[in-house]
């Protein structure tokens, strides 16, 4: 596989400098991409730059995933309208533990294979140098007026809404570009990669490379996902589609990739799964046919979710999807976690019922008129019942005098009602 060819046609190449190409053909290489450890999850942001590095392994090439416990400490201009928050030591090591476990997902660490991935973490060779020692060895490299002139920067000067750039800020380039530096040297590494907006960041590091040991290194970036109104890629009303199932449930995760638009599906299916050519052709080639069917949705929430989390989650999240509509068991909602029962009906109205009270039983026409107002009426509640429109956890319930006890509680703690087709009703007993 031609990895360069690989990125053009997923659509996962936006720059790239003179050579690069001709490199990654002649040779089998060293690349790395750096993640700020911000967080203890990745989010779906941060995956069109992890399956960079998968491809590349793929490809042959040895792919390392820096992890950045230093610049974390700092903080990246690039992209950003303020100063990030500054993390503590503690904070920064149980992030990187976490997200390393994330990308074992994407890339062979473990075997013996000669491109295996690697892990580094930036901390361990700037923990050491102070202040001095690297304004003479790298900041006498780099001149002011160099700095000045990256993106990154002229932005942050020219707004005047903001309070400027910081110099802890404006010196994340050279920390970066050092990064790059000591990969050189250490590692072999001849081409970092990563986001459009981390272009700047990436050619300080070749130019660093180049005046320090007179050395030729490479960059590579894939461009901002986007969404095809221009919206955000990877925002919901909640905030990040977080990789850690404590975040976002897998349910969410796969409704998140469910519920793309066709056009997005049409791209998002090249650049975050695996599959070749000739089978996301054919499946483009499918859904024009009938989008109604959302083949595209379908195929790209199952790679993504298996990718992610796991065969198992993925099926669980489609059982989840199928209770909304209807054709689910009784079975499948008692499986249902907490985190994704209450994802699945986020939004439904909920009434609060005693608990005490269902270890001796309440009517089911006094618990769904009294004790929780689903319906306005005994009378109404029997006529619809008798009409077969009132189910309880997704069973029919055929006798209005019904005694719901605490064996009714899922999760030991939920009753689920169900008027009508589309009407849900949460009953959280406390």
């Amino acid at each position: 596989m031609n990895f360069v060819e690989e990125l053009r046609w997923r659509g996962m190449l936006q720059d790239m400098m003179p050579g690069t190409e001709e490199l990654l053909e002649k040779e089998k290489i060293s690349a790395y991409l750096g993640i700020d450890p911000t967080a203890d999850s990745l989010h779906i942001g941060h995956l069109c730059g992890v399956m960079m590095l998968r491809h590349l392994q793929r490809c042959g090439h040895k792919p390392l995933a820096l992890i950045g416990g230093a610049t974390g400490m700092i903080g990246d201009p690039s992209g950003k309208s303020a100063e990030r928050n500054l993390l503590d030591e503690a904070t920064l090591h149980h992030n990187e533990e976490c997200i390393k476990n994330q990308l074992a997902k994407f890339l062979d660490f473990e075997s013996d294979v000669p491109n295996k991935a690697e892990l580094v973490n930036n901390y361990d060779w700037m923990k050491d140098f102070t202040f001095l020692e690297f304004a003479r060895t790298v900041g006498k490299h780099i001149t002011v007026n160099y700095m000045m002139a990256k993106d990154s920067v002229k932005r942050r000067l020219s707004d005047e809404s903001r309070e400027g750039l910081s110099f802890t800020e404006f010196t994340y380039q050279l920390l970066q570009g050092y990064d790059f530096l000591h990969l050189f040297e250490y590692k072999g590494c001849k081409l970092q990669m990563g986001g459009s907006d981390q272009w700047g960041n990436i050619t300080t590091g070749t130019e660093l490379i180049r005046r320090i040991k007179g050395g030729e290194a490479f960059a590579l970036t894939c461009p901002l996902i986007t969404k095809a109104d221009g919206g955000k890629f990877g925002k919901t009303e909640s905030g990040n589609v977080w990789l850690d199932p404590n975040y976002t449930t897998p349910y969410q995760f796969y409704q998140f990739w469910l519920n793309v638009s066709d056009s997005d599906a049409a791209r998002y299916i090249k650049i975050f799964t695996t599959l070749d050519k000739s089978v996301i052709d054919a499946l483009i080639a499918e859904h024009a046919e009938a989008p109604h069917l959302r083949v595209l949705q379908k195929r790209l929430a199952k790679e993504v979710t298996i990718m992610v989390h796991s065969e198992e989650e993925y099926n669980n999240a489609v059982e989840a999807s199928n209770i909304l509509f209807g054709n689910a068991t009784s079975d499948a909602l008692r499986k249902l976690t907490e985190a994704t029962l209450l994802s699945v009906f986020e939004g439904v109205p909920q009434y609060e019922v005693s608990k005490e009270e269902l270890i001796t039983g309440i009517k089911a026409t006094d618990l769904l008129t009294e004790k929780a107002p689903v319906f306005p009426s005994k009378g109404e509640l029997r006529k619809l019942i008798q009409g077969g429109g009132v189910s309880i956890n997704k069973e029919k319930l055929t006798n209005p005098e019904e005694i719901i006890d605490q064996s009714y509680l899922l999760n030991d703690k939920y009753i689920l009602i169900q008027k009508g087709k589309k009407n849900y009703f949460l009953l959280i007993a406390r």
